[in-house]
């Protein structure tokens, strides 16, 4: 039986690129809460983005090797829905917040992937990403999508280098449950472009019954 694949747009850093997301079709947007990153938001930007977000588009929070208490206060001032971890938090610690969460992996070889699904069972879903030394994510840059198992105990959200130009091939080869990007529809790092953002939600839309 065939199924939606979702998307989800990741570091918005304003209300005009979240409201373009939304309309375009996007199932989720992502606000990144790293400070090192081009795209990071502070509070006050985070929540303008929420207010202005028409309802059932999900928002996701992104964290790097994040404190217990940060993340406490972006969850006590935010409408998070999901909590999206990036760096090295072992399973103890991103279960530790009454959100659900998806855990991020950058893919080395395919027995990363296997390995952190039966260790992260308790996540939503496994969200696999380019490798690059030194670089939790957001490289910008494709990988094998080969390594990718077929059949994991978990949602895969693939991410890494996608763009209007390789999203439909990526899902009519991995069929994913969800797609993720973030550069391959700016601008500028941090700043979206709308027209890259419809076409990308465009090709999901025509690739999505999988």
């Amino acid at each position: 039986m065939s199924r939606p694949v979702r998307s989800k747009i990741c570091g918005i850093t304003n209300p005009d690129d979240a409201l373009c997301a939304a309309k375009a079709g996007a199932d989720a947007i992502g606000l990144v809460f790293y400070k090192p990153s081009p795209r990071y938001v502070d509070i006050q930007q985070a929540r303008q983005i929420c207010e202005a977000l028409p309802p059932f588009v999900s928002v996701v929070g992104l964290f790097v090797n994040a404190e217990q208490q940060e993340i406490d206060s972006v969850c006590d001032q935010i409408p998070l829905s999901l909590l999206q971890f990036h760096g090295d938090e072992s399973v103890q610690e991103c279960s530790k917040y009454t959100l659900p969460y998806i855990k991020a992996l950058r893919v080395r070889c395919r027995d990363d992937v296997l390995t952190a699904a039966e260790e992260y069972h308790s996540s939503q879903g496994l969200l696999v990403d380019a490798y690059k030394k030194g670089v939790p994510g957001g490289t910008g840059e494709t990988f094998d999508w080969s390594l990718l198992p077929k059949n994991i105990n978990l949602p895969l959200i693939l991410a890494g280098g996608l763009t209007p130009g390789n999203v439909r091939a990526a899902i009519e080869q991995v069929k994913p449950y969800a797609v993720d990007v973030s550069g391959g529809v700016e601008r500028d790092k941090g700043k979206k472009d709308h027209q890259e953002i419809e076409r990308f939600l465009n090709e999901v839309s025509r690739g999505r019954e999988i």
